[in-house]
């Protein structure tokens, strides 16, 4: 993908897809399709292998040239196309040509045109800067973490600490700040929705913080409000509260239909009966295809670099790039999930494997790396306030807080990173870590860096010691030695999924978790 700028002065991003043919299939194209993919498939036979041995050796590949699209695979499927109809159709809008992205490729730019998802591509003050998923977005190891900035929270962060935050991170080499139009978290009184934007914004302003310097990822607010309609009009506020021309990374900041994991309790399974209910109370989720169709609109218009799914599952994932490379149109570059030594879902449940760069070629965010703070060891000697057996006590934690979990909003919301199963799997993380001479919070760091999952692990942080603590941490490069990562592993494989276990479910509960979700 490549910046352009225009005769009056406007900025566009150029992908492989041109703007002329991101539009709805009408149905006689999908009858040309249909027809010649079945062509396609004899002709894979033919040859002496199968389709997919022959779309992955067109000629622009097999003499060890790189296609210089950004997203290689339209380029394939036009070629293969084009060949296994002798080319008749390649006039047509709708299968084009690839003139159209050889203009749009970047000119000997290192780097650039695309490549596998978490490929390091520079190193900046000690730290890695990694490319998001197919796309020319190169993000830091570690970004921030903004939820909680200018929030009514007890120990949130003010603007003057916000603008600390972002300048000793800059200066040592972070360039990811993640964000959305909902945050802060929580709000309410002198805090509201936008806030957080409006203090990032602020900054480059004041700073003068050259734009090229930093990577913007928000998000659209997720469920019914994902709309054609809203996906444009939320981001051209995000864009005016950053006072920017442009966003890096929009992201759904959950997915626009009802989906187990999109909620922060202890639900995994899909259940028939609920999302038919969410249906009826809120009408028909929109379409995998408005959304792409829409992402690309706002790619082709400048607005945005690439965009993501948050809080998504592999299903979501899937259909989203499968959806996009249908229609011609930018797939999403990253997801972004809850992900921990605690909470290795992600790994286990088919993301992983949707995201690799052999697959859909897509990066990972990953939040709550520190379990809300249970990673951080503070609650291993006093338990938080509400799972203190010493009432007094709790009382006193509640009154003044060590953090989240001390809290009544978040530590009844954050449940999942406190039942006996997590904190007897904290208990024996800590054990590794002290045997290794290194806390509990550098050996959950340091083992988010070695998974080849993610991209980049955001996090929040309460003061400028705990940030500059986890700068360190993240741009060591050692890998923590294999015997440690094994050890890490032998505890992981006595409860894959602490988060998702609870010992103290109610018999009365009738299929509620702890925050009123559906369960199991």
């Amino acid at each position: 993908m490549m910046a352009i700028t225009s005769v009056d002065g406007t900025r566009s991003f150029t992908s492989s897809v041109s703007r002329s043919r991101v539009h709805a299939i009408s149905p006689l194209q999908v009858l040309i399709l249909s027809l010649l993919c079945a062509v396609t498939s004899s002709f894979g036979v033919g040859i002496g292998g199968s389709p997919a041995t022959f779309l992955m050796t067109t000629s622009s590949e097999s003499n060890g040239k790189p296609l210089p699209s950004t997203h290689r695979s339209n380029s394939r499927r036009r070629q293969l196309l084009q060949v296994g109809a002798g080319g008749m159709f390649s006039g047509l809008p709708f299968f084009g040509s690839d003139n159209e992205a050889q203009a749009a490729a970047p000119k000997d730019k290192k780097n650039l045109g695309g490549g596998p998802t978490g490929e390091v591509v520079k190193i900046v003050k000690g730290m890695k800067h990694k490319r998001l998923g197919n796309s020319d977005i190169f993000v830091s190891e570690l970004g921030l973490g903004t939820q909680r900035w200018v929030s009514t929270d007890f120990n949130a962060p003010n603007q003057e600490l916000c603008y600390e935050f972002m300048d000793e991170a800059i200066s040592r080499g972070v360039n990811l700040i993640d964000t959305a139009e909902q945050y802060p978290i929580p709000s309410g009184g002198s805090a509201s929705d936008g806030d957080t934007e409006r203090v990032i914004g602020s900054w480059m302003k004041d700073r003068k913080v050259p734009r090229s310097d930093v990577v913007i990822a928000t998000k659209i607010t997720g469920g019914s409000n994902i709309t054609p309609r809203n996906i444009r009009k939320d981001c051209d506020g995000s864009l005016k509260r950053l006072q920017t021309d442009y966003i890096d990374i929009y992201l759904c900041h959950w997915p626009q239909r009802y989906s187990p994991q999109s909620n922060w309790g202890q639900s995994l399974s899909y259940n028939l009966g609920y999302d038919a209910s969410y249906r009826k109370s809120l009408g028909t989720p929109t379409s995998f295809e408005d959304m792409c169709l829409s992402m690309e609109e706002l790619i082709q218009a400048g607005k945005i670099r690439g965009w993501g799914l948050c809080n998504d599952n592999a299903y979501g994932l899937t259909a989203c790039t499968r959806t996009a490379k249908a229609l011609g149109t930018t797939p999403p570059c990253t997801m972004q999930g809850d992900f921990s030594i605690l909470d290795r879902k992600s790994e286990e449940n088919g993301v992983a494997e949707a995201a690799s760069s052999f697959n859909e070629n897509v990066g990972f965010m990953a939040y709550n790396a520190l379990a809300g703070g249970m990673l951080t060891g503070k609650y291993m000697d006093v338990p938080s306030a509400f799972d203190d057996p010493n009432r007094a006590r709790g009382m006193a934690s509640q009154a003044k807080p060590r953090g989240r979990m001390d809290t009544r909003g978040w530590g009844s919301t954050l449940i999942r990173y406190r039942t006996e199963e997590a904190q007897e799997a904290i208990q024996q993380y800590d054990k590794i870590a002290k045997s290794n001479k290194m806390t509990l919070t550098e050996l959950s760091l340091r083992w988010c860096k070695e998974r080849d999952l993610i991209t980049t692990t955001l996090l929040g942080h309460t003061n400028t010691k705990q940030l500059k603590e986890t700068l360190d941490i993240m741009s060591s490069k050692e890998s923590l030695p294999p015997d440690v990562m094994w050890e890490i592993d032998r505890i992981h494989m006595k409860n894959r999924l602490p988060l998702f276990t609870n010992s103290r479910t109610g018999k009365d509960w009738y299929g509620e978790g702890e925050i009123g979700e559906n369960i199991p």
